[in-house]
């Protein structure tokens, strides 16, 4: 389907104004995070911690590889904030479970990810309509991709 040059020059704006919001964010966000110690794919991985999990399932929580998340997980282990335990029902496979140090680094993690919303600006029904606008916006785009 062919889009008029209006609509393409007007697609783009809304592009560039989308990923400036999201540079926006993951600047404050890395600025954030690294004052935990920590970097970016550790605290999406201690974020995604809610309990006691597979590497395979941590790293589709994540949204990346196995073999991806293996190597966070092992820098963690290494900080002491994550730790490999054996899997109470399977014998070839383990579990992974935050320590002490790690559940308390989370919850500060979790708290600094609630401070200072990004859309602060917007009330809950502007954020709701901002939502399904974007959600509506890459179920179409992957529907073109196929």
């Amino acid at each position: 389907m062919a889009i008029t040059r209006a609509q393409a020059d007007a697609e783009w704006d809304l592009a560039k104004l989308v990923h400036e919001l999201d540079m926006q964010n993951n600047a404050r966000l890395r600025d954030r995070i690294a004052r935990l110690g920590i970097t970016g794919t550790q605290a999406a991985a201690l974020r995604e911690m809610t309990g006691p999990m597979s590497i395979s399932e941590l790293a589709g929580r994540m949204g990346c590889e196995a073999s991806n998340a293996a190597v966070i997980v092992d820098r963690l282990e290494r900080q002491h904030l994550m730790e490999r335990r054996e899997h109470p029902t399977d014998r070839r496979a383990r579990l992974l479970s935050l320590t002490a140090e790690g559940t308390a680094l989370r919850r500060k993690l979790l708290k600094v990810l609630t401070e200072a919303p990004l859309f602060l600006a917007l009330t809950e029904a502007e954020q709701d309509a901002l939502r399904e606008l974007v959600q509506r916006a890459l179920v179409a785009r992957y529907r073109m991709r196929r």
